[in-house]
């Protein structure tokens, strides 16, 4: 049973959370646009990892098209510098999120100037029209976060075994951890779960925060263990996230880097709590980022993108009565995609994506979004496709395109 699924049904979700929980007493200081989510009213969640807080926008109130469309629109990047006046090079792309009413897609960006960064949040709707979002004008309120990483303290440059840091290894000693405190965020039954880092030694940090916002807040620590590095580990967070039932109950399906897939039932997240999340497969080297839950011939399913590998297919079913590995269960020593043991795990498969996926979100029942890296031309493009086959048939040639085929099909 999926726990979160979109629709874009018109409905009076918005009656959920009354206009006064929005009133605004002071302006919005967003310094910061990161990780987006929606909950199911259309409320928009922006992780500011500047300010150490999150806002929630109120984007409620938005009517569903009678019929969702593919939205296509090629170089997303440049455009949306045009609208903001600034150069290609002066934006960066943050994440993206689809208005589950009104099927309007939602990017956060950082504008890059001379003298500083400025953050903006864009709205590209049905009709591929792109708009920048009034933050001076939107209803918000703010929760900050406790145990927030300080501004201060960098990630340590390393080569690769025995090979001393290049150039590009050293630059990653100016990058903050605190860039990880809010990696990824899910909207479940009137609480949103914030995946990151906090301050401490044991930094991988599972945050649950009621929601309308109360100021209350409650954060345990997560470690696990990580098949092919052959270790346990606290410090590295969750990249991506899903809420599903699982063996009869609500659990919380993570992705972390190099890969493994974990399982952490809602119950366990209590401020202050030390959980062991249960690591259920690994499918090998590479980055997570989106995990998405949506309908796959009538089967709930998860498609997990990474910046290193192809999208992966898990069933959501075939994650009941999985075994949970634990170190000692496979051969010692770390492993790669080379190694004959990797993936673990008897559940999904690697599927065919044309390009690099950066960002990617369901849009209505029967589409993907995402922007998208042509391999071809190199440009970043935002793309719908058919989530049963989320390729962009212009770019493949096969025998199916061939006017000779079908020729030989009507003989």
């Amino acid at each position: 049973m999926t726990i979160k699924t979109f629709t874009a049904v018109a409905t009076l979700l918005s009656s959920i959370v009354p206009a006064t929980v929005f009133a605004q007493d002071s302006q919005l200081d967003l310094k910061f646009a990161g990780a987006l989510e929606f909950s199911e009213a259309g409320t928009l969640f922006v992780g500011d990892n500047y300010n150490g807080a999150i806002y929630a926008l109120d984007m409620t109130g938005g009517n569903a098209p009678d019929q969702v469309k593919p939205v296509n629109i090629g170089d997303i990047d440049v455009k949306i510098a045009d609208v903001l006046g600034v150069a290609r090079s002066s934006v960066a792309i943050n994440d993206m999120a689809v208005h589950p009413v009104s099927a309007e897609i939602y990017v956060s960006v950082t504008r890059i100037g001379n003298f500083e960064s400025a953050p903006a949040v864009m709205k590209v709707t049905q009709d591929g029209s792109i708009e920048l979002l009034d933050l001076a004008s939107v209803a918000f309120q703010k929760q900050e976060l406790n145990h927030y990483p300080d501004q201060e303290t960098t990630f340590r440059p390393r080569g690769l075994g025995k090979m001393p840091p290049l150039v590009r290894d050293v630059a990653k000693g100016d990058i903050k951890l605190s860039s990880l405190a809010i990696m990824d965020m899910e909207f479940h039954d009137n609480e949103l779960f914030v995946s990151g880092v906090a301050f401490d030694n044991f930094l991988s940090t599972l945050r649950r925060i009621p929601y309308p916002f109360t100021g209350e807040q409650s954060a345990a620590n997560v470690e696990m263990y990580h098949i092919s590095h052959d270790q346990y580990e606290t410090r590295a967070p969750i990249r991506a996230m899903s809420i599903q039932e699982i063996d009869g109950k609500a659990q919380l399906i993570a992705a972390y880097t190099c890969s493994p897939i974990v399982a952490i039932e809602l119950d366990e997240i209590v401020d202050g709590a030390k959980i062991s999340a249960r690591t259920l497969m690994d499918y090998g080297n590479g980055q997570p980022i989106d995990m998405i839950s949506y309908s796959l011939n009538g089967k709930d399913t998860l498609f997990l993108t990474s910046n290193s590998r192809s999208p992966y297919v898990i069933p959501v079913d075939s994650l009941n009565g999985a075994k949970a590995y634990k170190k000692g269960d496979l051969p010692d020593g770390g492993r790669s995609d080379l190694s004959p043991v990797m993936p673990v795990g008897a559940t999904g498969k690697t599927v065919m994506f044309d390009g690099m996926s950066l960002h990617m979100d369901a849009l209505g029942d029967n589409f993907f979004v995402s922007i998208t890296r042509d391999m071809y031309t190199g440009s970043l493009n935002m793309d719908s496709n058919f989530n049963g086959f989320p390729n962009r048939l212009h770019n493949l040639i096969a025998e199916f395109d061939f006017p000779q085929y079908y020729t030989d099909k009507a003989k």
